[in-house]
């Protein structure tokens, strides 16, 4: 009988680390041949090792449930990073029609400002105490150009949002015969 769980290539499979998750709760690292920890799949993300984590029985692909769970550990723990308000908005766009466009505005921004990040960490392993000077007053023409780029990607996502929401909204409304005013 075929199986309904999506086969990855040869070349994803080999890369990605498989954690089986048994319905003891209980997750396997198929690389270690070790049980492990929520904690230790965490670390495991924080180093960006690839993986996947698999249903041990079905072989349904659990990853997003899993990077949700780590995720709610964090903001459960001392120093969230979402407030409310924050997840608020985020739960409103469910079922809203710019639901489709959220996901992938949101992503862009957050991999702009870890690239933004990189670029900073780079930029500082040779900073002098006279440039550390200089780059904690932002006065600095280098990270002016970093943060201007970070500003400039984000804005260019925005607009692009923007766009899409209005090509949605005329679409709409066409499908109901009015035009937007």
């Amino acid at each position: 009988m075929p199986s309904s769980k999506p086969i990855p290539d040869d070349a994803t499979a080999s890369a990605q680390r498989v954690i089986k998750k048994y319905p003891n709760r209980r997750l396997y690292d198929t690389k270690t041949s070790t049980y492990i920890t929520l904690a230790e799949v965490k670390h495991l993300v924080m180093e960006g090792q690839p993986m996947v984590v698999r249903d041990a029985k079905t072989g349904d692909d659990l990853t997003r449930s899993i990077l949700l769970q780590i995720i709610l550990e964090e903001e459960a723990g001392g120093a969230p990073l979402f407030t409310e308000q924050a997840l608020a908005n985020i739960i409103r766009f469910y079922g809203h029609t710019a639901q489709g466009f959220l996901g992938p505005y949101l992503e862009r921004n957050v991999q702009a400002f870890v690239d933004l990040q990189s670029k900073l960490s780079e930029q500082s392993k040779v900073l002098t105490p006279e440039t550390w000077a200089q780059f904690s007053s932002m006065q600095s023409p280098a990270i002016q150009n970093l943060m201007g780029t970070y500003v400039e990607q984000s804005k260019n996502v925005f607009t692009q949002f923007q766009e899409q929401m209005q090509k949605q909204t005329e679409q709409v409304l066409g499908s109901f015969g009015l035009k937007k005013p």
